[in-house]
């Protein structure tokens, strides 16, 4: 059976992965995956691209998953991209869905903004207890200021270059929603054309929240890929 590796987003968790872990476990020998600092890991450590490839590097030589299929969302899919250009041969095949691939000072200082936790327990307080709760016993709050940090620096020089982009010869589907609200047709067309070894999907009625994504839709698209 093949192993998949299932990649979470920026402040995201495992445990968010899980509804696709349940369904594609029939097909595939499932491993989610917490990177540094997140559900509930401690958050003493560097939140980078450059950190974040290392956890995932380990983590495929230590569990002799190599090479593995990885289903990565979002900032997932953008750290399989970077390990996977620098160590093409851990990896069979990569899939990314909703990964925010252009990073400009502009577009950090953007969506770091998004992550104040004060002002998400006053507006969005659901929200700030279900954070609370998939990084317990760390402090969410910790997660979300480095990761607004992480995001500053990946604004003033982005880790994944078109030249990176260039070297990786792996088969690779770049999917994204058709609601997207955070990354744009523009930049994910780009990297799919920069690609050498790449196919792309559009999702139907689809936004970013992988909790608003439908399941069945990445399970089909999946298999289609991987199989």
């Amino acid at each position: 059976m093949k192993s998949l590796l299932l990649l979470h987003g920026a402040i995201g968790s495992a445990e968010q992965m899980q509804p696709l872990a349940d369904e594609l476990n029939k097909q595939f020998d499932v491993h989610p995956f917490n990177f540094s600092g997140h559900g509930g890991l401690s958050t003493d450590v560097d939140f980078s691209i450059e950190q974040f490839a290392a956890d995932l590097e380990n983590y495929i030589l230590e569990n002799n998953l190599h090479p593995v299929n990885v289903l990565g969302y979002s900032m997932g899919g953008y750290v399989a991209l970077f390990l996977a250009a620098k160590q093409p041969q851990l990896f069979s095949s990569i899939m990314t869905h909703g990964t925010k691939f252009k990073w400009t000072p502009e577009i950090a200082e953007k969506e770091s903004k998004m992550l104040n936790a004060e002002k998400i327990e006053e507006k969005i307080p659901a929200f700030a207890n279900a954070l609370k709760q998939r990084h317990h016993p760390a402090d969410w709050k910790i997660v979300l200021e480095k990761t607004a940090t992480m995001m500053k620096k990946m604004g003033d020089t982005p880790p994944l270059s078109d030249d990176l982009l260039l070297k990786l010869n792996i088969p690779v589907r770049i999917s994204i929603g058709d609601r997207d609200e955070m990354v744009t047709l523009e930049e994910t067309s780009h990297v799919y054309k920069t690609l050498p070894n790449a196919s792309m999907q559009v999702l139907p009625n689809t936004k970013h929240p992988v909790e608003k994504i439908n399941p069945a839709l990445i399970v089909k698209a999946s298999l289609e890929f991987f199989q």
